[in-house]
């Protein structure tokens, strides 16, 4: 899809802030309200624009540990499956099928350490068809970013 410098002006204002008045916006770059509805609807009809969303801060709610587990799996024809399962826990956050060592990589978010040990433990080494994993501790989070447009 092409873009041009107005729909990358409203993008970024939205990335910025997705609850900054669309009129805004519009006083900003200098074109009416309508224009800058009818060029939303546009981006999101294209699915340039997937969605808005509300982010939480995991600190707040006590997830201070935040872990990255590659799954080796016994083969990839219950990858299925065991996603499906992936999903059913609320600590996997993102979830990727990757090439390398790992058949999966999985981003989690637990209360701490323990927590992560419960996890791992309890809802992930139980799943069939996963044959190990090695896990990841971040030890600090740096760059949390959208795609500049």
């Amino acid at each position: 899809m092409k873009i041009d410098g107005i729909d990358k002006k409203i993008i970024r204002s939205l990335v910025k802030d997705a609850r900054v008045p669309i009129l805004s916006i519009a006083r900003d770059i200098g074109i009416s309200g309508a224009a800058i509805h009818q060029r939303l609807r546009k981006l999101e009809k294209s699915k340039l624009i997937e969605g808005y969303q509300m982010k939480i801060n995991p600190e707040a709610l006590g997830y201070t540990t935040i872990a990255f587990v590659g799954v080796y799996l016994e083969n990839t024809a219950v990858l299925s499956s065991i996603i499906k399962r992936l999903k059913e826990v609320r600590e996997v956050v993102e979830c990727h099928y990757t090439t390398g060592n790992f058949t999966i990589f999985i981003k989690v978010l637990c209360k701490d350490n323990e927590d992560l040990m419960c996890l791992l433990e309890t809802k992930i080494k139980v799943i069939n068809g996963v044959t190990k994993f090695e896990t990841f501790i971040s030890l600090n989070h740096k760059i949390d970013r959208q795609v500049y447009v």
